[in-house]
């Protein structure tokens, strides 16, 4: 296998792109790597000021590193450490949204972490943990952004006043032994981002989410690293083939568009059609 594609230079950086979010500001939380990481970098291609979020200090290179290549592509960007879970931190950093960029108009709220153990052994920590960053922490993020659209009223380069995105997963929808917590964070991602959605439609927010299968990420590696793991995993995959970061930043940017705008409340899987119970390919 090949060494994943999140650890080398963004291709969005690297061809002409439609600069569909033009004169837009985004926060892209848990943006230092994998998903995140693409999803900035497609955004700033597409003509946006991003706000790239990483969670601890330990992570900052790799978030300056990115900052700096969005940089010498010429566009907008700059660095802010907060934990998500953290409703403080979650404050502060929209404050310095306001300095830095002088608003927000749209959200990707990827961060998210797996705390994974069987169930009977799952400690209180494990579940609190994960139910902090993946749920509590997109709450937080979705909050702040609604009042500050709201503050900050309708602008020409949109025709939406603001538009959030919640990264999901299929195992909103897909049971997962061995996974109990997390599968409940996305569960409760899905029904947050629909009840959301439907009381500030009215206001011209368009909410979604994105909810991703297999992707070629770091922290997924074991899962395709060998032939023998990737094989194994084509069996979940109708498509025969891994994701790759590249295709869930491409769905944020269209999401985030104009081209999407009569858009909210649903969620998008970019799957491979591993929600298609493939299981049953052969009538079971």
């Amino acid at each position: 296998m090949t060494e994943s594609r999140s650890t080398l230079p963004s291709p969005f950086l690297k061809r002409p792109a439609p600069r569909l979010l033009a004169g837009q500001r985004v926060l892209v939380t848990g943006a230092s790597s994998g998903i995140g990481k693409a999803v900035a970098m497609a955004m700033a291609s597409a003509g946006a000021d991003v706000c790239v979020n990483y969670p601890v200090e330990a992570e900052l290179d790799r978030a300056m590193e990115e900052v700096e290549e969005i940089r010498a592509h010429g566009g907008n960007a700059w660095a802010h450490q907060c934990d998500v879970s953290r409703e403080a931190e979650v404050v502060a950093m929209f404050d310095r949204i306001r300095k830095e960029m002088g608003s927000v108009d749209i959200l990707v709220a990827n961060a998210g972490i797996q705390r994974d153990a069987p169930f009977e052994s799952m400690t209180l920590d494990q579940w609190n943990h994960v139910l902090a960053v993946n749920l509590t922490g997109q709450f937080l993020c979705a909050r702040e952004s609604v009042r500050e659209f709201r503050r900050r009223g309708m602008t020409e380069a949109s025709r939406a006043l603001g538009k959030i995105i919640c990264m999901s997963s299929v195992h909103e929808v897909i049971p997962w032994a061995g996974h109990v917590n997390y599968a409940a964070s996305k569960g409760g991602v899905m029904l947050m981002m629909k009840s959301l959605a439907q009381e500030v439609a009215p206001l011209r927010i368009r909410v979604n989410s994105i909810a991703p299968g297999a992707i070629r990420t770091p922290i997924n590696r074991e899962a395709w690293d060998t032939p023998e793991a990737y094989q194994s995993l084509m069996r979940l995959i109708p498509a025969k083939r891994i994701g790759e970061t590249e295709d869930v930043a491409r769905t944020a940017v269209w999401l985030a568009s104009d081209e999407a705008d009569y858009i909210t409340g649903t969620t998008i899987f970019v799957d491979g059609g591993m929600t298609l119970y493939p299981g049953f390919e052969a009538g079971g």
